[in-house]
């Protein structure tokens, strides 16, 4: 095809709709996990409060739930199409770099749950476009918001002030380091507990979020800019925070959510260094380069399908709990089931599924009994996915 200006901005949309019936359909098999339904009851940060309003607009349901997370990473993507214009000549590069970045199971992930990774990737590449479209009051006005989204941004200060010191930049190398200060000041930094060494259980974290083989080539990418090529604002961001996570790694183990969305953002580095090799070989030298694109990207739609079809892999697991998404299923599905037999209020030992089902309106209470033990005159309450059981409760009138 040949490429003009709206037949790329078609495919952009194309590509943008697509990703948005995945993630849509995506919510619809998520229940409301423990660690999501904390944040949403008892939390006090940006977070809590996003999605509280959420559901005050739309109601107390999945959709509103995690619907500031697909619309941020929507947008996000855009955003990351318009820096791609910086480093990516070609209009069929860029769109080849943001079907890259939906593809990777970290932007997934970032899109489906409840937390600030996906708040913190859309700031961050905001700030990064407002920057090198030299609009330095917006640019700086993100920064200083930034400061009361979340701790991980003081990863993303140190990497700025590390850019400035390179650039030159004063202006930007003060402010930067005054909001490292200020975000310590607030949010403090974590190096308690005993150390130990994590490094390797971090580099695995890593190969999930990114997929074993993008992982290495994000590796490669970042090592051959550091020592052959001149450095951009954001390699300095993915660079120094992927950096960071590996040294930290070495006494503590780290949380993941505060390094990775700053290198997930990187992709348009790959896709550049990736096809600048490409394509200075001859076309007869090229097969290695095919082959490993290839499989780059037949296993990411693998990981793709994988994440949004998820529940079809409970037919291949002996233990359910050994499922990557256990912790998100089940719980409203127990909602709907108790709703069908008349149970508004129920009492259970399990608080932490007692704190789910609350979201689905299923209160605490002294009524009925739901345990994992079956008595007399107990009914069952059994969650099977493509027929196979995964979970089985007992609900029982508790005689007063």
């Amino acid at each position: 095809m040949k490429f003009n200006y709206k037949n790329e901005v078609f495919l952009v949309i194309l590509i943008l709709c697509v990703d948005f019936l995945f993630l849509l359909y995506g919510v619809s098999t998520l229940s409301i996990s423990y660690s999501e339904a904390q944040i949403y009851f008892y939390g006090n940060g940006f977070v809590h409060y996003l999605v509280r309003f959420s559901t005050y607009l739309f109601g107390q349901n999945d959709y509103a739930l995690r619907l500031p997370f697909v619309f941020f990473h929507i947008i996000s993507t855009v955003i990351l199409y318009r820096i791609s214009k910086k480093y990516l000549k070609r209009k069929s590069d860029r769109l080849f770099s943001i079907i890259i970045y939906i593809l990777l199971p970290g932007t997934n992930s970032a899109a489906l749950i409840v937390n600030s990774s996906e708040i913190v990737i859309f700031l961050s590449l905001l700030f990064i476009y407002l920057f090198e479209e030299k609009k330095m009051i917006l640019s700086y006005l993100i920064l200083s918001v930034s400061i009361f989204v979340d701790n991980s941004f003081a990863v993303f200060y140190i990497s700025l002030f590390f850019y400035s010191i390179y650039k030159k930049d004063n202006k930007l190398l003060v402010f930067s380091l005054f909001l490292f200060a200020l975000c310590m000041y607030f949010w403090g930094f974590d190096t308690g507990g005993k150390p130990k060494d994590y490094f390797i259980v971090t580099l695995a974290v890593y190969m999930a979020i990114f997929s074993p083989l993008v992982f290495l080539y994000f590796f490669y990418t970042e090592y051959r800019i550091l020592v052959k090529e001149k450095k951009n604002i954001l390699w300095f961001i993915s660079f120094v925070a992927f950096l960071f996570s590996l040294l930290l790694s070495f006494r503590q183990r780290i949380m993941i959510e505060d390094f990775a969305p700053f290198a997930i953002i990187s992709t348009p580095l790959m896709i550049r260094v990736f096809l600048s090799s490409y394509r200075v070989r001859i076309p007869e030298l090229r097969s290695w380069h095919k082959f490993f694109l290839i499989l780059v990207l037949g296993t990411l739609v693998v990981n793709f399908l994988a994440i949004y079809f998820n529940k079809s892999l409970y037919l291949i697991l002996n233990n359910p709990k050994e499922h990557f998404a256990y912790r998100y299923n089940f719980a409203k599905e127990i909602a709907g089931k108790l709703k069908k037999l008349g149970i508004q209020n129920i009492y259970s030992k399990d608080k932490r599924l007692l704190l789910r089902l609350k979201f689905y309106k299923i209160k605490n209470g002294d009524n009925y009994l739901l345990t994992k033990h079956q008595y007399k005159n107990s009914k069952n309450v059994t969650i099977s996915y493509f027929k196979k059981p995964i979970f089985t409760l007992y609900v029982s009138k508790i005689h007063k």
